[in-house]
């Protein structure tokens, strides 16, 4: 990952809070679990146009370094906006650049 091309991002972590139906993460209460540099690249761009609203959805393909602390429940922090991450981080632990691969997204309405 070259740091050339890297810009600051942030790892944010909730916790769960339950009740008798369900279980789910408290973002209010969300804390930064890792911060460094990233190499932050554009990725697909979804639209969906109804009567009722407007939406589409900015994703991005992140790269982090390897000792970077993320699961695919937390939330990445990118220019002062917060993205869900899409799936599981990929680990690139063989390849001479070492690193974390992860497809963030948010909802633009």
């Amino acid at each position: 990952m070259s740091s050339r091309h890297a810009e600051p991002v942030g790892v944010y972590r909730a916790p769960q809070v339950s009740n008798v139906y369900t279980s789910r993460p408290d973002w209010d209460q969300a804390v930064k679990v890792w911060e460094g540099r990233a190499v932050v690249q554009p990725d697909r761009t979804f639209e969906s146009f109804s009567p009722a609203r407007d939406t589409s959805q900015e994703r991005f393909s992140v790269f982090l370094p390897l000792s970077a602390d993320v699961r695919s429940s937390d939330r990445i922090s990118i220019r002062g906006q917060m993205y869900e991450i899409d799936g599981e981080p990929k680990q690139f632990a063989q390849t001479r650049l070492r690193h974390i691969q992860l497809t963030v997204w948010r909802a633009i309405r």
